[in-house]
């Protein structure tokens, strides 16, 4: 026999809430008066609006519940997890997915909140990970700088099929037209220049050298039209860099308070100071949420799924759809770290050659979690390269031989060894 982590007891006093935009249902589950055998259960509905939402909170507080469950349904759980939260109600945040109703019985916003009640009550869920607060609050900022990363990234990709249009090639001649010289000749085509010469004595440095090329890349068919555009498109992308350094102020601010987190983080290669903040923001600082480093990269879904039927296993599944900004970062110091000559580096490349670069990026950014968890789980750790020659350290000179014999006897030699003197 083998002894499990789950309880069996039941909850005394549980709520579970089925949320709307407008409304929710709340049901309450209570022990029934002295020597019943049967429990209690109240079902309310209330508005979402937060007047409503007190009430409710003052009502649980009366009925003596320890334990509020809701599922995330989109946005329209934060308001009341903020408020139950600081009230001091043991508040779950829970995935729609494990707690589908059963097929085949009516669905109604009434008897989805009932049977959330009785699945919580006997502890048959897990709760979803809800930063605290100040984890909150700097995760609102990464978030949003990245969504205004993409917004810019999208309004320089229109600023490129504009110039296509006007057969303006400089994106084929030049790596970034967003550089000073590439915006001093887009400034230019704004003010009503075209000739193609003077267009291309704007280059700056090492781009003097393509003057013919740039000549050919500006003899197109700009017209007024184009320049409207692109004027409304460059200024759309200058208000977004300067939003970006406000809020890059900002998020610094916010991570003074997490500072040591940062600075331990930044030593892993392929993390940066900007990617040590989105990690800080998406995982926070407190690793007892998660027992063990495998635990952090299952929630994050960076390890392979279990498929097995008939005793048979059917391969490695899918790792899924996890935390989209954390999977994104992680995906960048993987990429950035198979560039260095270090462990990780020598890691994806090997990864890389065998089975492919999308493999090793996953598995790559599975040690990088690994090294996360041990780097803020543990008082005083600090990052120690293992060195991009730690798999030949500890490879089989034997197999190496054989390997080698192999591959030159595949070539048409016939290999003696000798030993060196």
């Amino acid at each position: 026999m083998e002894e499990t982590q789950e309880r069996e007891n039941i909850i005394e006093r549980v709520a579970a809430l089925d949320i709307g935009k407008a409304e929710l249902v709340c049901c309450v589950r209570v022990p029934g008066r002295a020597g019943a055998t049967r429990r209690v259960q109240e079902v309310k509905t209330y508005k979402t609006m937060t007047r409503a939402l007190l009430i409710m909170v003052d009502r649980l507080t009366e009925l003596g519940v320890t334990r509020v469950v809701m599922e995330a349904t989109s946005d329209y759980w934060k308001p009341p997890f903020y408020l139950l939260e600081a009230a001091g109600f043991e508040t779950w945040l829970v995935n729609a997915k494990d707690v589908k109703h059963l097929p085949g019985r009516p669905k109604t916003d009434r008897l989805d909140a009932v049977w959330l009640c009785k699945v919580a009550e006997r502890q048959m869920l897990r709760p979803s990970f809800v930063p605290p607060p100040p984890i909150r609050l700097l995760r609102d900022l990464t978030r949003y700088r990245w969504d205004q990363v993409a917004v810019r990234t999208a309004e320089k990709q229109r600023v490129e099929k504009l110039l296509e249009d006007a057969q303006i090639k400089l994106s084929a001649v030049v790596s970034d037209i967003f550089g000073m010289s590439g915006r001093d000749m887009l400034a230019a085509l704004i003010a009503g220049q075209r000739d193609p010469k003077v267009l291309a004595r704007f280059a700056r440095g090492r781009m003097r050298a393509k003057l013919t090329v740039l000549e050919d890349a500006f003899t197109g068919r700009f017209s007024e039209h184009h320049g409207f555009l692109l004027a409304k498109m460059l200024a759309r992308i200058d208000t977004i860099s300067a939003d970006l350094v406000e809020i890059d102020a900002r998020i610094d601010a916010e991570m003074a308070a997490f500072a040591d987190a940062a600075a331990c983080l930044d030593e892993i290669p392929g993390v940066g100071h900007v990617a040590a903040c989105v990690i800080v923001a998406e995982i926070g600082v407190d690793m007892s949420r998660f027992p063990t480093s495998g635990h952090l990269c299952s929630w994050a879904r960076f390890s392979p799924g279990v498929k097995e039927s008939a005793g048979r296993k059917k391969g490695a599944g899918a790792t899924g759809h996890g935390n989209r900004y954390l999977a994104r970062v992680l995906g960048e110091a993987a990429v950035s770290a198979g560039k260095t000559d270090t462990f990780l580096g020598e890691r994806y490349r090997r990864i890389a050659r065998r089975r492919g670069k999308k493999k090793a990026i996953v598995a790559v950014g599975r040690s990088i979690l690994v090294i996360i968890w041990h780097l803020l789980g543990e008082p005083g750790a600090r990052f120690h390269d293992l060195g991009k020659h730690f798999y030949d350290d500890r490879r089989d000179t034997n197999t190496q031989k054989r390997n080698h014999i192999r591959q030159l006897e595949a070539l048409g030699y016939t290999v003696t060894l000798q030993p060196a003197a």
